[in-house]
């Protein structure tokens, strides 16, 4: 028996064969080269049947397969919502993939719920009924475990954090992506580095010979190790923001621990001490000390790992209390 995980990203498709038990056995990362559309849904058709043939040659079966996406996953229809994916704003994927998966069970979530299932199953959050997984990449988002389940919502949005309100008055810029994620996000991270710079024509330090719209939050991060001040001021920010929104999350649902993960955690992992102490300023005083902020056990994996559990999870037979 053996278990098929997908994660799909804005640029990458990760997919990975499980054994029930979380191990391993084959993982290969395969580039999108810029497919939009049903192009992208027949990418990850054809990949499942080409994993599918590989292990049927080694005297194996895949059993379920789970599939984690970057957006909404609605789970009456299986349509999936996908900003990063052109042309992906209701598209029928659990249809596309069942053309070719036949009888086994194949499941959708979001990629906000399958990091902290992922994080559940393998990872930081092993043993927990309550955790958060807070995913600070391009984006920003929360995966929910609530007494043992995935918080969703009524329409399947739930943990969508980016648009959390942290700052007033509203502006315009916060209608694409949200407050949080505007200012704290890794592109929101070079957002605000670029307006300090335009703001700071006498700023002289390691950033200024770069080309201002070109600068990554990882260019800031590596300023930021070197003491350069507007670095500083840049991640002061971000902790600030860090701070209130976990702070928020803690005060809200209690949580046994707070996970960080996605790309700024990365280079961002040595700051989570400054993020609790400032959560702990704003946070519910009992919750905030009850909680741990801990980082992604699964790093860049998270995703694939929380695709396998969702894989084990819709298993005939499948028995939760079995997960250690």
């Amino acid at each position: 028996m053996a278990l098929l995980g997908i994660d799909l990203g804005g640029t990458k498709l990760a997919l990975a064969i499980f054994t029930n038990d979380g191990e391993i056995l084959f993982k290969e990362t395969v580039a999108l080269e810029n497919r939009k559309g049903s192009e992208v849904g027949k990418f990850i058709a054809d990949q499942v049947i080409k994993f599918m043939h590989s292990i049927e040659l080694q005297g194996n079966n895949i059993n379920s397969i789970g599939i984690s996406v970057p957006g909404i996953s609605h789970n009456t229809t299986g349509t999936v919502w996908a900003p990063n994916i052109p042309e992906w704003e209701d598209y029928p994927l659990l249809q596309e993939v069942k053309t070719v998966s036949g009888e086994i069970p194949v499941t959708i979530d979001s990629d906000r719920a399958c990091y902290i299932l992922g994080e559940l199953w393998q990872g930081s959050a092993r043993g927990c009924r309550d955790a958060i997984f807070l995913s600070v990449g391009t984006g920003i988002g929360a995966g929910i475990l609530i007494n043992g389940e995935i918080l969703r919502g009524s329409h399947d949005i739930a943990g969508a954090i980016g648009w959390m309100a942290l700052k007033g008055p509203f502006d315009n810029h916060y209608i694409s992506c949200g407050c949080f994620e505007h200012y704290a996000s890794g592109e929101g991270i070079a957002k605000v580095a670029r307006a300090f710079l335009r703001e700071q024509e006498d700023y002289a330090g390691e950033l200024k010979n770069k080309h201002i719209e070109k600068i990554t939050s990882y260019d800031i991060f590596s300023a930021y190790d070197n003491g350069d001040p507007l670095a500083v001021r840049v991640i002061q920010l971000c902790i600030e923001f860090w701070g209130m929104a976990v702070a928020n999350l803690v005060s809200l649902f209690n949580p046994e621990k707070i996970i960080f993960g996605g790309g700024v955690f990365g280079p961002g992992i040595p700051l989570i001490p400054s993020i609790k102490e400032e959560a702990t300023k704003w946070a519910q005083p009992i919750s905030i000390n009850q909680v741990s902020f801990d980082a992604s056990g699964l790093a860049g994996d998270a995703g694939v790992y929380g695709a396998g559990f969702l894989a084990l999870k819709h298993l005939p037979g499948y028995n939760r209390s079995k997960l250690k």
